[in-house]
């Protein structure tokens, strides 16, 4: 017996035409619709079940993996080794920043008397709000967040470190007034005999106590009256008029981190706030406070630390040359005072 289907589209059910051997003619047999969805829906299912197996086998039996998860595994290792090599990269730029901090401190802000950045500064964090939360979602290694926190930190050390440079550049292009400033002349007319050295910088027997005690300065000992003058470019920051320690004295600030101090003066011709000039006399020498002797303590203050005094004159330069400077630094002040544009309005 042959059958065959036919579907009519205008007919509810379909017909089934099926060829009898014995009446040799074809007989029709009805079909209904539910018998045909049941028949698609088994097949469908029986289609799902063959694939979930097939998967099934494919990936937990065989160990083989989906070609969709080959290629994003594939992708995260490409990214993967980017980041890596970003990150490697990052901590060189770190370094090359790091040197370049230690350069900074150590010889440019150093040149110009300008005070360390401190490491906390220039090292700071970003406290607060934790402002990477959003990487753990999707980065569970947290190479992301890593290269992020990286990055914020390099971008804040950068800023820091231009920062410094524009206070640099501003200051060398005041590169000749720094030289006028550094004390770097004796504080009175080296004539050797008229001075010398009865202490120097550094530790001594105290003359008083008797007892090792650290000089932060030398002592010239010279007759009182004798003038004493300013060792560099400044301005007058403090005038002292003591019975005891170092008696009369007067600090001169320089800028640039110089500050000098000139003690156990019997007179002083200068007040706070006034500017002077290298070679300016600012008072006389005496016997004030704690002194055995009519001397002066001259001292050298550089970024608020004692240093030697040694350093930075000569007193090699002849008493003929000392005096020249001295007369050209009067003459100067006096040229200024007399000047005919500071005479305007009077």
């Amino acid at each position: 017996m042959v059958e065959f289907v036919y579907l009519c589209p205008d007919m509810v059910d379909s017909k089934k035409y099926v060829f009898n051997n014995e009446t040799l003619s074809y007989e029709v047999k009805r079909r209904s619709r539910f018998s045909r969805l049941l028949k698609m829906l088994v097949l469908m299912g029986g289609s799902f079940c063959l694939a979930v197996l097939y998967l099934w086998i494919y990936t937990s039996v065989l160990g083989y993996e989906l070609p969709k998860t080959l290629l994003l595994k594939k992708k995260n290792a490409s990214l993967h080794s980017k980041v890596e090599v970003l990150n490697a990269r990052l901590k060189e730029y770190d370094k090359d920043l790091v040197a370049l901090q230690h350069r900074d401190n150590d010889i440019y802000r150093s040149i110009f008397g300008m005070n360390e950045i401190p490491s906390d500064v220039r090292n700071a964090g970003f406290g607060g709000v934790n402002r990477y939360s959003h990487y753990d979602e999707i980065d569970s290694r947290g190479i992301l967040r890593g290269v992020a926190e990286k990055l914020d930190v390099l971008a804040k050390k950068s800023y820091v470190q231009s920062v410094s440079f524009d206070e640099i550049c501003s200051l060398s292009k005041r590169a000749g007034e720094m030289a006028a400033c550094v004390p770097a002349i004796p504080p009175m007319n080296p004539d050797p005999e008229a001075y010398r050295i009865s202490s120097s910088f550094g530790y001594r027997r105290d003359p008083f106590t008797h007892r090792s005690q650290k000089h932060n300065g030398v002592d010239f000992a010279m007759k009182s009256g004798t003038p004493l003058y300013a060792t560099g470019d400044g301005v007058v920051e403090s005038v002292r008029f003591e019975h005891f320690g170092y008696g009369h004295q007067v600090l001169i600030d320089h800028g640039f981190g110089y500050k000098t101090r000139y003690a156990h003066m019997s007179t002083i011709t200068v007040v706070e706030g006034m500017k002077v000039k290298r070679g300016e006399c600012i008072g006389l020498s005496g016997n004030t406070g704690k002194s055995s002797g009519a001397h002066l303590h001259y001292e050298v203050l550089y970024k608020g630390a004692h240093v030697n005094p040694t350093n930075y004159y000569d007193l090699s330069v002849t008493p003929e040359e000392y005096a020249t400077m001295v007369q050209e630094t009067a003459d100067a002040s006096e040229k200024i005072t007399l000047h005919p544009s500071h005479l305007k309005g009077r």
